[in-house]
Parts: C-alpha cells; structure tokens; sequence
C-alpha cells in the first residue's frame, strides 16, 4: 500500500475542502441536469455544456482562495501553476455525454497529488445519489460505509466491465480484449467513473479503459487502491497519463493484463 506523502491532519484537510466543492458542483450539475442547457463540441469530437465549464470555474476559484500556488489540472481550462509540489484535478463533469442525454451516470472527480503521487480523491455522483472518497491510510468510503475490493481470485469467475468496446479495440493497446472478456463470468459496459467505483466497491473485479486523461483517472486511482485494489496502465505501469487504465481487485491484476496483451490468434 502506499504511504501517505503528507500528514493525516493536511489530507483531512483536503478531503474536507473537497466534499465542500463537491457539494457546491453537486447543485450546478443537477440545476442544469435534464434541462436546456448549452452544448458545444471540442477538437476531440466530445462534448462540453456550460454547466460543465461552471463548475470548474467555481471550482478553481474556490481553489486559488483557498490553497494559493497550488497546481490545478483541469479538463476545461488547462493547467495552472505547472510543477507546483501540490496539485489539484478537476473533472467538471465526468461522463459529459451521459449528463446531456439525461443519463444519471456523472459525476465531479476532485483529486489532489503531492509530487505526482496521488493522495485524496473525491467522486461525487449526485443524480445517482451516490459519492466515494479516498485518503491515503484513510481508506475508500462510499457515503458512510467503507469499502472493499471482492476476493474473486480469476478471469473465469470475475465480472469485467469497461468503456467502450469500440474505442478500446481501436485504441491497439488491447489486442486480447475480446478474448479477455470471452473467458470471464460476465462482462458489461459501464463506463467513465462508475466501473473504477464498481471495482472499487466489489461488485465488479475490473475495469478496462482506453483514451482518458490524468483528469479521469486521478481520483479512481487512489479510491480502487484505498479499497485494496491495484491501478495500472495495459502495459503494468502505475500511471494516470498513458492513455489507458486498467483497475483490478489485485487477485486477477496480472492475469488480466496478460490477457488483454495477448494477440488475438
């Protein structure tokens, strides 16, 4: 497990001062939720509403007052203070796409990183009435009940979720995919956030996704981890930035990669 970079009064710190900015992005998101709100599409093809920006706007904010010279990494607007010790993530809105066709799978991801090593994340899911955080030594909660990964202890018996099959496939990181999910008990696609806290919370074993950024995968990292799982990328690196993500309840981890790696004959 890793060891906290920082004391136990300054996580609880952070932790406190996230759950308050989750609970301010918790009312933008939802006044704005399954209403008419403005869309545009980014470069990259995906989607961004204004209620999106909003929040990280009141989020950086609330950041600069608070913890001035801290780095803020950030989907919408970039990154502030680059190499600062301390850094922030902020994802607005998790899931954008699902927020705008009135799904309720979204979500803000706040996570705070101390020389690169992850050490607070915070996912919060209002229209599903659910959150999750995570402090090193603290270990992973939803809501009031800690969590833990499953013991199920192989491929065969495990239930495997992902993104997109589409994207992942594509992506050339995964040539065993099909394979994998062929020899599992049961795989779904439930993607974004909600596989990470699924691993997290044992009801899934693991979680594959290609094509997301340090923004997306902070705060899962050291929620799965917390819970007693392991967060990696395809090729086994404990990374957020490398293009692909891979979260396990640690039993199957290795199995799983091999597998995923392993060209389809």
């Amino acid at each position: 497990m890793t060891q906290p970079a920082t004391s136990q009064s300054e996580l609880l710190h952070w932790r406190d001062a996230a759950l308050a900015l989750a609970d301010e992005a918790d009312k933008l998101a939802l006044a704005g939720f399954r209403r008419h709100v403005e869309i545009s599409t980014k470069p990259d093809k995906s989607l961004v509403t204004e209620i999106d920006r909003s929040i990280e706007r009141m989020v950086r904010d609330r950041l600069n007052r608070e913890f001035p010279g801290a780095g803020i990494v950030g989907e919408e607007e970039g990154t502030e203070a680059a190499g600062a010790s301390i850094c922030w993530y902020v994802d607005p809105i998790d899931a954008t796409h699902n927020f705008v066709r009135g799904i309720t799978v979204f979500a803000t991801l706040l996570a705070v990183a101390v020389d690169g090593e992850i050490q607070l994340g915070v996912v919060s899911a209002p229209a599903m009435r659910e959150r999750w955080v995570a402090w090193r030594g603290g270990g992973a909660w939803r809501g009031s009940d800690r969590i833990a990964v499953s013991k199920v202890a192989t491929v065969e018996q495990a239930q495997l979720v992902y993104g997109s099959r589409r994207d992942d496939v594509a992506s050339g990181m995964v040539p065993g995919f099909d394979a994998a999910m062929a020899a599992a008990w049961r795989t779904r696609g439930f993607g974004d956030f909600w596989g990470h806290m699924l691993v997290a919370e044992g009801s899934a074993e693991a979680m594959i996704e290609t094509g997301a950024h340090p923004w997306d995968w902070a705060s899962p990292l050291v929620i799965v981890e917390e819970a007693g799982g392991r967060f990696t990328t395809v090729t086994g690196e404990r990374a957020i930035d490398r293009g692909s993500a891979v979260a396990t309840n640690g039993l199957i981890h290795n199995e799983l990669l091999s597998r995923l790696r392993r060209p389809t004959e």
